[in-house]
């Protein structure tokens, strides 16, 4: 029997997560909904999110945002992978880059016969043989050309850096012309209605009572719905990842406007660089059992590139997920929801994917338990995959520089990450498991650039004599290094088509 449709929805916090969440609402419901957002402005942000992953793309077109407007209402850049300096060993350095590696040949992926030859010392560093990693090296972007046929040109692949209050601020105007309604005030309770426990509305300090059907539960760590009212219950995995503090501070731009995010690993944590038009974003991510807070901020503040623009600010978080991203009329969305260090920058990542599935399995006033059942499946399945990935970057070190390091590098790993470096160790073979967030050529790049062991390659590379698989890997490095040399400077692009108004 089809239940009625659902009537109010209540996005209880703004910041990103509840921008987003009422901009992606208003958009696709059409204004069938009533939405209405409530946010305190006594209530800051964590706003540290400020890069992203190329699928973000597709949630700015779903709303129709224009590129080159959203870049210069966010001061924002463009972002090609992430630079990880000291990872593997002190004084090394890779990148993780969008995008394929590469061009098919045959019957088995470029990787392996790479593989092949880099054993009979014949082929050139991995990053050679990516249109984006060589661009972001020379510090070149442009987007994809899609009408040039059979070049890297065509699988340029890129996200975004962006100052995320202003994104916040961006969506917030785009939210309310589309309908969604802010009230500001601060929450003071959520009450509960009989027999279900369901919530039936939040009551603000100056009286206001909130009702809704739908409640969305973007307020950050503290989890206002999911937790604080219904006891939902945290997954902790600061076992597998320690760190448990991050001291964020912008500084003024004094080098180049780089397109990538860089990660630079410290004795204790790590830094991040995210380059914006009007200023540098940094942190240092750090495990409070090795280092104090005072210590960890003379760190950050010794490793910037200009003056600092404030004093850093502390942030304290626990790695894991609530244990029901969904519970009855609650659904967790954003920091609310659990966390995972920014090192692969998929927090606003996962903003999107749970707005998706929030969509795929829409509620009626029936709320659907098997609905719910899965949505937390898939919820948990994307969380755990990536958790594995970060996971992944610590473990597969070899410096022995700190505690902290060696505890990373013998601490017992997630089964499911095991069996991934099982399987590579054996033939350099990466298997995408139900369609998980990071692709064989992500996990690829950071097996190869922390200096995983691998045994073996796939035997059918062998069908091909040694004599063309060189010529063939010549040719794809020379095809991409050209590529490269047309393109225009990062700088130069922005100048010329998205240029914020300085501020």
């Amino acid at each position: 029997m089809q239940n009625e449709p659902l009537k109010d929805i209540v996005i209880v916090g703004g910041g990103t997560a509840g921008w987003m969440t009422a901009a992606a609402l208003s958009t696709i419901l059409n204004g069938r909904y009533n939405i209405r957002l409530v946010e305190s402005d006594e209530i800051g942000i964590v706003g540290v999110g400020e890069a992203t992953i190329p699928m973000i793309q597709r949630f700015n077109r779903v709303l129709g945002i224009d590129e080159a407007e959203f870049m210069r209402a966010t001061q924002g850049s463009f972002k090609l992978g992430v630079e990880f300096v000291n990872w593997g060993k002190l004084g090394e350095r890779y990148t993780h880059g969008f995008g394929r590696i590469g061009q098919d040949l045959a019957t088995v992926p470029f990787e392996q016969y790479w593989q092949k030859m880099r054993r009979l010392g014949k082929a050139a560093p991995l990053e050679e043989y990516s249109i984006t990693r060589m661009a972001a090296k020379a510090g070149k972007f442009m987007p994809p050309r899609h009408d040039v046929p059979n070049s890297p040109l065509r699988d340029i692949a890129y996200a975004y850096h962006f100052d995320a209050s202003l994104y916040a601020r961006f969506l917030r105007k785009l939210a309310e012309s589309r309908g969604a309604i802010r009230i500001e005030g601060k929450i003071l309770r959520a009450t509960q209605r009989a027999g279900d426990g369901y919530i039936d509305a939040v009551e603000l300090e100056n009286g206001t009572r909130v009702s809704g059907e739908l409640f969305i539960d973007c307020s950050g760590f503290r989890g206002l719905l999911i937790e604080q009212t219904l006891q939902t219950g945290y997954e902790d995995w600061s076992g597998w990842l320690p760190a448990d503090r991050a001291l964020a501070v912008p500084c003024e731009s004094v080098a180049a406007m780089t397109p990538f995010t860089r990660a630079t690993a410290h004795k204790s944590g790590w830094q991040w660089r995210i380059p914006l038009q009007h200023r540098t974003g940094n942190g240092h991510v750090y495990c409070s059992r090795y280092i104090s807070d005072d210590e960890a901020a003379s760190t950050l503040l010794a490793n910037l590139d200009g003056k600092a623009l404030a004093d850093p600010r502390l942030i304290k978080f626990q790695t894991g997920m609530r244990k029901q991203a969904w519970n009855r009329n609650v659904v967790a969305i954003g920091l609310a929801g659990g966390f995972l260090e920014p090192i692969e920058s998929t927090s606003i990542h996962l903003i999107q994917s749970a707005l998706q599935r929030l969509i795929d399995y829409f509620p009626d006033s029936g709320f659907d338990e098997v609905e719910r059942n899965e949505f937390n499946r898939q919820s948990r399945f994307e969380y755990e995959r990536i958790r594995d990935f970060i996971v992944l970057h610590y473990h597969l070190n070899q410096r022995t520089d700190s505690e902290y390091w060696l505890a990373c590098a013998n601490m017992a790993i997630p089964e499911t990450l095991r069996q991934k470096m099982d399987l590579y160790r054996a033939r350099g073979k990466v298997v995408r498991v139900d369609n998980e967030l990071f692709s064989e050529v992500g996990w690829t790049q950071v097996f190869e650039g922390q200096n995983m062991p691998v045994e073996g390659y796939h035997p059918l590379v062998d069908a091909q004599s040694e004599a063309d698989i060189v010529e063939y890997l010549d040719s794809v490095r020379g095809v991409i290094a050209k590529c490269v040399a047309v393109m225009p400077s990062h700088e130069e692009y922005i100048a010329r088509h998205c240029a914020a108004r300085k501020i």
